[in-house]
């Protein structure tokens, strides 16, 4: 891949720069990429209408061509041109949750590009819950294919400075925004069936889409990788938000996965190993080791889900070899990161 000259600016949400702002949209415009910041990730966009743009998003994240992107709008009147019809159900959600970090399926219109879906007949739309987003897509008046711009397979980036490790000198330009909010990428549903299904868990959960519908449920390749699986949402077929380091996911209670780092600490150690343990608040002070990364506090699983990434590529500037990793409940957004830990992992214990 050639060599890009990557403009880095920083845009502050609460004081946005109107001229930074059309620069980003002519790239776009223009057929080129930009990485902003959402409240899920920083998202990879380009022109979801131009085919060749969209390519230049596979192949700078190094992507699987059967991996479908979501297309990010700014109005719900975007949606009559992308979609060949609205459901009442999508109304529904669209009414309650969005702008924000939901996902919905759609039977895409032919104004789709086939590249964009992976050639599915189906297209995921959402709009972020972002003012730097949101200004992008106002101003160049084209809905965007984003991703999250990080290289395919490796933890998602909550920071610009993620984006830059990875995408420095593949794109045209980094929007510097700060962190993201929620930490883990939006919600995907699929409402084609009488009962919505959840293909990828995020920041709208379950619980929160029991308040529309009577009955919500789990997609079944949830759980595992399926090299046969024919995915209709990110993040459902490969390995992803993988550090490079191999990954365990301890899961039970709280007591017994301690003990069960502790053992298998001594026995990495003895064996030469570099290890790193991913703790909580609430558990830290169990390892008398020096490479604890404090992800966040289980009673408020929303820290864990906001630093879950940071965490993971911050073991990667450690070096370790193994990191040891606490499970927590799937209850509410825990549905969200055990899918992602578990997505990252070699192994679950």
């Amino acid at each position: 891949m050639q060599k890009v000259n990557t403009k880095i600016v920083k845009i502050d949400k609460q004081n946005i720069d109107e001229d930074k702002i059309r620069c980003a949209s002519e790239i776009l415009k223009k057929g080129g990429l930009v990485a902003f910041p959402t409240e899920t990730v920083y998202g990879l966009g380009a022109n979801a209408l131009d085919e060749a743009a969209v390519e230049k998003i596979f192949e700078a994240k190094g992507r699987p061509q059967d991996n479908p992107l979501i297309v990010h709008i700014s109005h719900i009147n975007q949606i009559k041109h992308l979609v060949q019809s609205v459901p009442e159900k999508a109304y529904k959600l669209m009414e309650k949750f969005w702008p924000g970090p939901l996902t919905i399926l759609f039977n895409k219109s032919e104004n789709i590009p086939y590249k964009v879906t992976a050639g599915l007949s189906t297209v995921a739309i959402r709009m972020p819950n972002h003012k730097i987003a949101l200004e992008i897509i106002r101003n160049s008046k084209i809905p965007i294919a984003a991703p999250s711009a990080n290289i395919s397979g490796k933890p998602s980036p909550t920071y610009a400075k993620h984006v830059i490790e990875d995408l420095n000198g593949k794109i045209d330009m980094i929007i510097d925004g700060g962190s993201t909010g929620v930490g883990v990428e939006s919600t995907v549903l699929d409402i084609s069936t009488e009962i919505p299904v959840i293909l990828r868990p995020g920041g709208v959960t379950r619980e929160d889409l029991l308040t529309v519908f009577e009955q919500v449920t789990y997609d079944a390749a949830l759980e595992g990788n399926n090299k046969e699986l024919i995915p209709k949402s990110p993040g459902q077929k490969y390995r992803h938000y993988s550090p490079k380091a191999e990954m365990i996911v301890f899961e039970g209670e709280v007591n017994d996965i301690i003990e069960k780092i502790k053992i298998m600490l001594e026995q990495y150690l003895y064996k030469g190993m570099k290890v790193g343990i991913m703790a909580t608040k609430q558990t830290k002070n169990h390892y008398n080791y020096e490479n604890v990364i404090v992800v966040g506090d289980r009673e408020n699983p929303e820290t864990i889900a906001a630093n879950l990434f940071e965490a993971l590529r911050q073991f990667d500037k450690i070096g370790v070899d193994i990191i040891l990793a606490e499970g927590i409940s799937e209850k509410g957004i825990g549905k969200a990161v055990m899918n992602r830990m578990k997505k990252a992992s070699t192994k679950r214990r």
